[in-house]
């Protein structure tokens, strides 16, 4: 296939970024401020630098436009509370005397005041702070931040040669993701405070404009779930009145996670200057739906076709087709992620551990970001200027296709033979609960933990020691045993009924297994936000699954062998292992899906 260059040039873009650092710089320095080791003017100055440096790796990679304001000490959406002046009542006070601390007593809560609720962002693993909105809400304009940064990009923009666009969260999203505050009618709908909001978002635009903003992108992810005709008419008023503003920067609506729907035809016909939309797995549909309005006549389409939440290498090929497509249904196409590449680590050039063949198949934060101006480039000046990506990406893409690592026939020869016989026990529960009481001769109410005990500094030193190879394998699970055998000590003299091996083996809940079976890969560098500053390290999920030998038998045995009471075997459920892992996403239903009531927040400091 040859694509003809494009009649303007494209213009790569990424609507957000990873906060991290290469080394989790952010991380530390925000633990070490709420432990009293690093100051507030410290933990700014680290935060600066690392904006300094994302806008300059997404510069050297060749990207034309960076995004401003996705950074954030803890939550994007916690940010859009302070920005429209929407702080709890119980927090006034603290934000008031001091605006970092209070910033994290509403992220984290304090011994007397409980944080803000935390929950999934749509259905990705990254958790986001609900928003708490009453009918007495008075909504107060704080572009501080938002300015800040877009002023500290525009001052590198000069010699980096890139534009600045801020990203914020559009107004009908932050609504529609709010819950009713304590004290507020449970039917309250804090949508009815749209109105309120909209002069606020045009103070901000006002203010981004007048810090130097040609550009700013509003997300409203929430548009690609199903809504009401009442939410549909409200993200018109919305967009109809923010797009008539005399004083304002050009606007990028900016939707992800799914196809457009009922809103795309709102959207397209509102007067704001531009769309990014996603162009992935379910949201491909998006391209017909674009059609089928008639496509953006004098408006820049952003094309969201690098897939930003799984890690696997983009389909050159495959993508250039979508975007030649889209070429002629709008004023200007531009390449981009179909999201914020927060939901994926930062670069797989880190990983020392895996297989070079099939670190070639991986494209974590960095590398998409070379498929996008790759993609640029070649809608930009045809495929020929791109004829050697596109042949390694053909070649990586066929390599994993064919590798036995996806693949197993072994295992898929047992999946067939799988029969509804192999979920059914050969014994009735209550046979198998009287043999087991009779066996291991418990009382009425046996006591036990949940399984898992402190991953102690002595048995950290030893990991470590073992990685660096100060200490065998032997020395190390000597150290492990010795663990277990305290453990159970404790557990004992504790009076416990039926007692656990404590774990000191598993490195990490999902990790230990992972690295045990066939299909996964397991990463050392690879940290995703699950949020604030909770980090995890998901296995890949790269082809059949499979166990070469027992994972759990050998340590529970050995902690039998210490004590004469009952030991449960400590395995971990399936279906989580299964949730944290970085996989090839499955089209979501087109449901409406309201952020609903979150899990109640906990009393005390959240990590």
């Amino acid at each position: 296939m040859t694509t003809k260059p494009a009649a303007a040039a494209a213009r790569a873009t990424v609507y957000g970024y990873p906060r991290q650092g290469q080394h989790r710089e952010l991380k530390k320095a925000i633990e070490g401020y709420w432990k009293g080791r690093v100051t507030a003017d410290a933990l700014r100055a680290t935060a600066a630098e690392l904006r300094a440096a994302t806008w300059r790796q997404l510069a050297d990679a060749g990207i034309d436009e960076v995004p401003t304001g996705d950074f954030s000490y803890y939550d994007h959406v916690l940010d859009t509370t302070v920005m429209v002046g929407a702080v709890p009542e119980r927090h006034r006070d603290a934000v008031a005397a001091d605006p970092l601390a209070g910033y994290f007593a509403m992220a984290r809560g304090t011994q007397d005041v409980a944080p803000l609720e935390m929950t999934k962002w749509f259905d990705t693993n990254y958790h986001y702070l609900v928003p708490e909105l009453s009918p007495d809400t008075v909504f107060a304009a704080d572009s501080a931040k938002q300015v800040a940064e877009l002023k500290e990009a525009l001052a590198l923009s000069y010699t980096l040669g890139t534009a600045a666009r801020p990203v914020l969260v559009g107004p009908v999203t932050y609504l529609l993701l709010a819950k009713p505050a304590p004290g507020a009618p449970a039917d309250f709908d804090p949508l009815t405070l749209l109105d309120r909001l909209l002069p606020v978002y045009a103070e901000v635009l006002a203010d981004l404009r007048a810090a130097g903003a040609e550009w700013v992108q509003l997300d409203e992810p929430a548009l690609v779930q199903d809504r009401t005709p009442a939410e549909l008419n409200a993200a018109a008023r919305a967009y109809r009145d923010l797009g008539t503003l005399s004083d304002r920067p050009k606007l990028l609506v900016a939707s992800y996670f799914d196809r457009l729907g009922e809103a795309l035809p709102v959207l397209a016909k509102a007067p704001v200057e531009g769309l990014a939309l996603d162009f992935t797995d379910a949201a491909a549909a998006n391209c017909d739906a674009l059609v089928a309005v008639g496509g953006l006549p004098g408006k820049r389409l952003v094309a969201g076709v690098v897939n930003g939440r799984n890690i696997w290498v983009n389909d050159l090929t495959r993508s250039l087709s979508t975007l030649g497509t889209l070429l002629g249904l709008a004023d200007r196409v531009d390449v981009a992620a179909s999201c914020s590449l927060l939901h994926v680590p930062l670069d797989a050039a880190a990983e020392r551990d895996i297989d070079p063949q099939i670190l070639r198949w991986l494209a974590f934060a960095r590398q998409k970001t070379a498929e996008i101006v790759t993609l640029t480039k070649g809608l930009t000046l045809g495929t020929g200027a791109i004829a050697v990506q596109l042949a390694a990406n053909r070649a990586d893409l066929a390599s994993r296709a064919a590798s036995p690592i996806t693949h197993d026939p072994v295992v898929r020869a047992r999946t067939v033979a799988v029969t509804d016989a192999d979920a059914r026990r050969s014994q009735p529960y209550p046979e198998r609960a009287a043999a087991q009481r009779a066996h291991l001769g418990l009382p009425l109410l046996p006591t036990t933990t949940i399984g898992s005990f402190p991953q102690t500094a002595e048995l950290r030193t030893s990991r470590a020691d073992l990685r660096a190879g100060r200490i065998d394998t032997a020395g190390y699970e000597e150290r492990i045993k010795a663990e277990i055998g305290e453990v159970i000590a404790f557990q004992e003299k504790a009076g416990l009924d039926v007692l656990v091996h404590g774990e000191a083996e598993r490195n990490d809940m999902v990790q230990y297994f992972a690295e045990q079976l066939t299909g996964y890969l397991a990463t050392q560098h690879g940290w995703v936000q699950s949020y604030g500053t909770r980090y995890v390290r998901p296995p890949i999920l790269a082809g059949d699954i499979s166990r070469p030998e027992p994972m759990t038998v050998r340590w529970t045995t050995y902690a039998q062998s210490l004590t004469s009471r009952p030991v449960k075997g400590i395995a971990y459920r399936a279906g989580h292992h299964a949730r944290l892992v970085l996989r090839p996403r499955r089209p979501t239903p087109r449901r409406h899906r309201p952020a609903g009531r979150p899990r109640p927040a906990r009393r005390g400091q959240r990590p």
